[in-house]
C-alpha cells in the first residue's frame, strides 16, 4: 500500500509561480512512475506531467515549457514547479504512484487546489 499527500496548492494570479509537493510512503520500490494529473468539474482527469525512477519525465503539451517534474527517490518526493500560470491552469491537483511492476498499481492523493485568477 502506497500513501499520498500533496501540499501547495494556492490562489495565485496569472503569471505568478507555485510549486507542489507530493509526499509517498508504504511500498516505494522501483521501477515506478510518479506523476500529476489534474481536473476540473465535468472534465475527465488529465496528465500534467510524469517521472520515472530512472528519471524520465513526459509532459501534457499544454504545461510543456512551463511546468518541470522533478522527484527526491531518497526522500520519496515529488515536485512540479509552476511558472507562468494561466486561468486555465485552475484545477484539482492530484498526484499519482504507479508501480512498475505487474499488476502496476495506481495511488492517488487526495488532491490539492490551484486557482489561478486573471
Amino acid at each position: 500500500q502506497v500513501h499520498l499527500v500533496e501540499s501547495g496548492g494556492d490562489f495565485v494570479q496569472a503569471g505568478g509561480s507555485l510549486r507542489l509537493s507530493c509526499a509517498a510512503s508504504g511500498g516505494i520500490f522501483p521501477p515506478n512512475v510518479m506523476g500529476w494529473y489534474r481536473q476540473t468539474p465535468g472534465k475527465q482527469r488529465e496528465l500534467v506531467a510524469s517521472i520515472t525512477s530512472g528519471d524520465n519525465t513526459n509532459y501534457g503539451d499544454s504545461v510543456k515549457g512551463r511546468f518541470t517534474i522533478s522527484r527526491d527517490n531518497a526522500e520519496n518526493t515529488v515536485y512540479l514547479q509552476m511558472h507562468s500560470l494561466k486561468p486555465e491552469d485552475t484545477a484539482v491537483y492530484y498526484c499519482n504512484f504507479r508501480a512498475g511492476i505487474k499488476p502496476f498499481q495506481d495511488y492517488w492523493g487526495q488532491g490539492t487546489q490551484v486557482t489561478v485568477s486573471s
